[in-house]
């Protein structure tokens, strides 16, 4: 901008003064006198010097000085630079680089320094599948290597051409060759996370190449329900064109290196997939495989239904067996328990008996030896005139006579016994006393 102006006022300030020379007394060159067109001619000419001389680093942006002289310079901060009317090439620290899709209602939005968008391509599944994909790339480039900052700046010579002439062809391939690797059925199945992974690794390590190989596209399938498994062939197998990442013997990925983002210094701050729009008749192909599965599910749902409630009777059933068998169990407990108690019981009045049998004979024994001791002692006394037996009978009547006697005799109500007197009843105390004397010294005898 200084330099146009520069060169403009340099224009003008010449002008008038050649034009003062041919042509007099004109009201707007009398203004510019020869010395004040000077003026502006000098100070054109310093602000081209100036522009040529000085510039402003932006913030977040690299440049590559290369001076007249024949050397370059890498400026990473910002501020006024010395450029000495050299060339600068700014690249910006991070570019964003998008693939969007539109349609037309929708306005691609513009492109400026470190933004560049593109409208989104489609490309070609394994499955002859098309899709739109729009893509979210973010590319950093190296200002820690001033040299391979420096010579991916002299071989680029600007942002625009690194990013369209490098880093958008890179894309598109890495974009193509994952579709190749990858069934649209395939990412719409859980692969999705796989297909970022290859895109993101072709840009930061090169290239896969490919190889075709072929498959069985109707291979045994597994069907059932969690606890019934079976195994079916739909239809008769073929043959299905397929390509895969090529490797060296020793399982090593082989690589096409010969144009990769690493030689330039760039690195890959961000790559994925942001969007897919499938064609027409994929989606229709989704809604009917939607319906499938949905209609699967239930009826896999209700099988499982079906199932549950048949172990549900199962297990009623032998919950209620289980539960007859502890009743029948329960009784046949208590019988034996009170069949074994009844036995417990007999066996101890058995015990009981026998132990009663032992005490009557120890009884029976004590009574014989008390027996034969008492013959053995009457025995004696019959051998010395009188038996004990006779003693007795003798003794008893004698006695029941005494007292017959006594309560028949009628006795003084008093008596004297030397100086004493005593009632009827002293004198009966003395009476039998006297007769139980007189047995007494008739025994010693």
């Amino acid at each position: 901008m200084l330099t146009f102006i520069g060169v403009l006022l340099i224009i003008i300030g010449l002008s008038t003064i050649i034009l003062n020379t041919f042509i007099k007394d004109h009201k707007l060159l009398k203004w510019f006198s020869i010395k004040r067109s000077l003026k502006i001619a000098l100070l054109g000419l310093f602000l081209s010097i100036m522009n040529g001389m000085f510039f402003y680093a932006d913030a977040g942006t690299a440049y590559a000085v290369q001076y007249v002289t024949g050397g370059d310079k890498m400026i990473t901060t910002q501020g006024l630079k010395l450029k000495w009317w050299g060339r600068i090439i700014p690249l910006s620290y991070e570019t964003s680089i998008k693939d969007i899709i539109v349609n037309d209602l929708v306005e691609l939005p513009k492109s400026s320094q470190g933004i560049y968008n593109r409208k989104a391509q489609k490309w070609e599944f394994s499955d002859a599948i098309k899709a739109e994909i729009s893509t979210s790339v973010i590319v950093g480039v190296n200002i820690n290597d001033e040299e391979v900052f420096l010579n991916m700046a002299d071989r680029n010579r600007s942002e625009s051409k690194l990013i369209y002439g490098r880093v958008l062809p890179n894309i598109d391939a890495a974009i193509k060759n994952t579709c190749k690797l990858m069934d649209a059925q395939d990412y719409i199945s859980g692969q999705a996370s796989d297909f970022d992974r290859y895109f993101r690794d072709q840009l930061e390590n090169g290239m896969y190449q490919v190889e075709q190989y072929y498959e069985a596209e109707n291979v045994t399938e597994v069907v059932g329900d969690t606890t019934t498994i079976r195994k079916i062939k739909v239809g008769k197998s073929s043959k299905q064109k397929k390509f895969r990442i090529k490797k060296d013997k020793d399982g090593n990925i082989i690589r096409d290196n010969s144009n990769t983002l690493k030689q330039y210094g760039l690195k890959i701050y961000q790559a994925q997939v942001t969007g897919i729009d499938w064609e027409a008749s994929f989606d229709e192909r989704l809604d009917l495989q939607k319906n499938e599965v949905a209609q699967t599910q239930l009826e896999k749902q209700q099988a499982e239904r079906e199932y549950y409630r048949a172990k549900k009777e199962v297990a009623k059933g032998e919950s209620e067996k289980a539960k007859e068998r502890a009743r029948l169990e329960k009784a046949q407990i208590q019988q034996t328990i009170a069949a074994e108690t009844e036995a417990k019981v007999a066996e101890f009045n058995l015990i009981k008996e026998k132990k009663q049998y032992e005490v009557e004979q120890f009884k029976a024994k004590s009574k014989k030896v008390a027996a034969d001791a008492q013959y053995y002692e009457n025995a004696k006394l019959v051998s010395a005139g009188l038996t004990p037996q006779e003693r007795a009978e003798w003794e008893y009547k004698t006695a029941v006579g005494v007292a017959q006697q006594i309560k028949d005799l009628k006795l003084p109500s008093t008596y004297i016994e030397g100086s004493k007197s005593n009632d009827n009843g002293n004198l009966l105390q003395s009476l039998i006393g006297a007769d139980l004397a007189k047995r007494m010294m008739k025994n010693n005898k």
